[in-house]
């Protein structure tokens, strides 16, 4: 529900803050007074388009922040989470707009755009009126809500719809991985082919990528890696070099072995140091071949690294993953190949659960229909209590279709409906979304949501023209079914009829005040004494008058005997 707005320079207003409750809370006020501008500041935060209109004389911006409590609203917090924004239960939307046109809006302190906006205020907000706002405006929004006045019946229809198209689902994408039908087939086949072919041809071999960039690193210091392995080569074998050295320094020490154990032990160390010599250039000589005899040349390198590159990137990151894919293609180019073989059990499963699910459709679709005249003909009822006997509801659902032109996209059924409408005897019904919006279309929405508050996905309902064409009886059948609806949800209602504000539950009088330069309007919250004085005036009574007093006391005192009573 709506807890708190807050609102900056729009129009008369200079700064305001309003403190709403839950249940029924009225603004009032004279006329002119600014009541309007309530309206025109909540629809702006919820994301209605603004110009520069909105901005007070004077200033250079507008602002407005509304506060929500979403304690309870799974919907809502579904949609944090899908907007990646920490889910909390309470919600503060704000939006300024500035004279040169820039709007910024912000959800808990995160910036979002309008779009955005609007996903989080359809589900907190319905402002009559308001298309924008209006969530009873879209025909998915009507049938979820014919669904749910359906009950437990409904319910269980859907429940049992939900299990068997899950288990279609899963059918239907076994069969279509089977490559649909004979066209698409063979489109695939041709596809699965070249796969196949390019990724054998290409024969890829684990580990060879790192093995050619090694090889390529090589090739690259080719010439400096055989100067350097050839000097040390030269260096040990050339004559005079290391190994003559150290062949000269041994018999030099083998002559004095005789004259003792040490001059044993060092020509043993002289023999290791030699043979050790003799291995490095051997490894040396080693090395210095596998360049003479290399396989690959550069480009020819350059070429196979460039093939082994492209079947990874297209067919998987490494070898194994390579293989995986390979082997599925085969598996599938089989199945396509073997369709009739395959295809036949799937197909008669397919065929068989669609004979199913379009059976329990119909089921649904009669259910549906059956609650849905019996929802007409309440709102109807309610109508006629609203002094609207000749008015039209109607709730009209498209033509069912043959099971060969049913889509089975759906565990929602396939109906297709629409409410329709017409305020007097003799007019067309309407589209919903059509009608022009006005008192008679206000009685209206207040005869639905009499009917489903206590299961809409809307916690909050604003009504501005409730007032048109209404007086005595009527005005006291609104105020009971305001005071009905507010029971499970919240109504804001701005009136001029002294029976609703008798009923409300927080009274909020609309002030306008004027000084030698400026006019501003402000909100005062009424006490029970000032509410008395505010609906002894909405009578046309005197303020002092003692018999208005009584009239208006007894207003209020009836409207809390009706509370009681619901």
């Amino acid at each position: 529900m709506l807890e708190k707005l807050c609102i900056k320079n729009i129009a008369l207003i200079d700064s305001v803050e309003i403190d709403f409750t839950d249940g029924l809370n009225v603004l009032s006020g004279e006329t002119g007074a600014g009541k309007s501008v309530i309206i025109e500041s909540l629809n702006f935060v919820l994301g209605a388009k603004a110009d520069k209109s909105l901005i007070r004389s004077g200033e250079e911006e507008c602002f407005v922040k509304a506060q929500f409590n979403v304690l309870d609203n799974s919907a809502i917090k579904s949609v944090f989470e899908d907007a990646d924004i920490e889910v909390e239960d309470t919600l503060i939307v704000s939006r300024k707009f500035t004279l040169d046109g820039k709007s910024t809006v912000k959800i808990n302190g995160n910036t979002v755009t309008i779009g955005m906006l609007k996903k989080f205020t359809s589900l907190l907000v319905d402002v009559h009126g308001q298309s924008e706002h209006f969530h009873l405006l879209k025909t998915s929004n009507q049938l979820n809500l014919i669904d749910k006045f359906g009950g437990n019946e409904i319910a269980d229809i859907k429940q049992k719809i939900k299990a068997e198209y899950e288990e279609y689902k899963q059918v239907k994408k076994q069969f279509d991985s089977l490559g649909g039908d004979e066209s698409q087939r063979l489109i695939r086949l041709d596809v699965i082919n070249f796969q196949i072919n390019e990724i054998e041809s290409a024969d890829v071999k684990e580990g060879e990528e790192e093995n050619l960039l090694a090889i390529k690193e090589k090739l690259k210091y080719q010439e400096k890696i055989v100067s350097s392995l050839n000097s040390v080569k030269g260096a040990i074998d050339d004559e005079g070099g290391v190994a003559d050295i150290l062949g000269n320094v041994k018999r030099i020490v083998a002559s004095v072995n005789n004259l003792g154990e040490e001059y044993v032990e060092l020509g043993e160390r002289l023999e290791a140091i030699y043979s050790e010599i003799i291995d490095i250039s051997d490894t040396s000589s080693s090395l210095l071949d596998q360049f003479d005899y290399m396989e690959y040349n550069p480009d020819q390198i350059e070429d196979r690294l460039s093939t082994v590159k492209n079947i990874k990137r297209k067919y998987g990151e490494d070898y194994a993953k390579i293989q995986e894919f390979l082997q599925d293609a085969i598996d599938e180019k089989n199945r396509l190949e073997n369709f009739n073989e395959f295809a036949k059990d799937i197909s008669d499963k397919k065929a068989k659960l669609e004979k199913e699910l379009y059976k329990e459709y119909t089921v649904l679709s009669d259910t549906r229909k059956k609650y849905a005249k019996q929802f007409s003909n309440n709102v109807l009822d309610e109508l006629r209590e609203l002094g609207m006997s000749k008015a039209q509801f109607d709730i009209q659902f498209c033509d069912k279709p043959e099971i060969e032109d049913c889509a089975f996209d759906s565990a929602n059924g396939f109906d297709k409906m629409e409410f329709f409408f017409s305020a007097n005897l003799g007019e067309p019904l309407k589209p919903l979304s059509n009608v022009i919006s006005g008192g008679e279309m206000s009685r209206f929405m207040l005869s639905i949501k009499a009917q489903t508050a206590k299961y809409n996905d809307v916690s909050t309902f604003i009504f501005d023209e409730i007032d048109a064409g209404i007086s005595g009886k009527i005005a006291k059948v609104v105020a009971e079914k305001f005071a009905k609806i507010s029971k499970d949800a919240q109504i804001i209602a701005i009136t001029h009829l002294p029976q609703i504000s008798a009923m409300a539950d927080n009274n909020l009088l609309i002030v306008k005040n004027e000084t030698e330069n400026t006019t501003k309007t402000s909100v005062l919250k009424l006490d029970e004494q000032e509410k008395i004085k505010e609906i002894t005036r909405l009578i046309g009574g005197e303020v002092d008058s003692e018999s208005a007093k009584l009239h208006s006391k007894e207003l209020i005192e009836n409207a809390k005997k009706y509370k009681e009573s619901i």
